[in-house]
């Protein structure tokens, strides 16, 4: 049974992940910082339709709390680096710390985990990462400029890590999410909701288990040739 860490698994994208890749014989690792309780909560929902999940936390943002997780799990097949944060604001009311924040949170975490998670998948000459970027990382978001830097590295790190790492038969590939319906979006109206299902060409939003789907995509065996790629999760919102 593959092993696979999934970060900022406890809710949205993270968790439709956990649940997916569960339901289809991965041993599952939930991932948290804060939200011990939800994270607690579908390891005994996993755990309770007979999958094989734990759950381990730390703050992705520390690169000596990276390698202290990756002691206690070992070693893992797969990683899905989700775990990121969002925030709205005007380029010029960003603050120094806004912006180490926003870098440390989406992309230094994901640095981190993939530096402690190749050197076996190096060794065993097969693994699989997975990172969760962003349609604004593809063609920037108004008001979200330190997010969108951030999610557009991500995908700069899939396209240069996967040249490296594929002679080690280990795909790194991307997933750019357009407009999911998790906890990041609770802030928007029914209004806005309205307004962003207009621009989307299947007059439709996402959910985690899109996202979830190809994450499984990627992570299989018969996608052993596909590396490097951002796969567009968005409802043709962006083309």
């Amino acid at each position: 049974m593959k092993k696979v860490l999934i970060t900022g698994a406890s809710r949205g994208i993270g968790a439709g992940c956990a649940r997916v890749m569960a339901a289809n014989g991965y041993n599952v690792i939930i991932h948290y910082n804060r939200s011990g309780q939800a994270a607690g909560q579908l390891c005994a929902e996993l755990r309770e339709k007979g999958f094989s999940a734990s759950v381990v936390q730390a703050d992705l943002t520390d690169s000596a709390q990276v390698r202290a997780m990756f002691t206690v799990i070992g070693s893992v097949d797969i990683l899905v680096n989700n775990a990121g944060i969002a925030q709205s604001k005007l380029f010029t009311e960003l603050t120094d710390e806004d912006w180490d924040t926003m870098i440390a949170a989406n992309l230094s975490s994901a640095f981190y985990c993939c530096r402690a998670a190749l050197p076996y998948m190096i060794r065993q000459h097969w693994g699989r990462i997975i990172n969760i970027s962003s349609m604004w990382g593809q063609i920037g978001g108004s008001c979200e400029v330190h997010y969108s830097a951030a999610k557009a590295g991500i995908i700069g790190l899939t396209k240069a890590l996967a040249m490296e790492e594929g002679p080690s038969g280990i795909t790194i590939n991307c997933i750019a999410p357009g407009v999911i319906q998790t906890d990041m979006t609770a802030h928007l109206s029914e209004e806005d909701f309205a307004a962003l299902r207009d621009e989307t060409p299947t007059g439709t939003l996402g959910t985690p288990d899109d996202i979830a789907r190809a994450v499984l995509f990627f992570a299989a065996d018969s996608a052993s040739f596909i590396t490097g790629q951002v796969l567009g999760v968005n409802g043709g919102f962006v083309i």
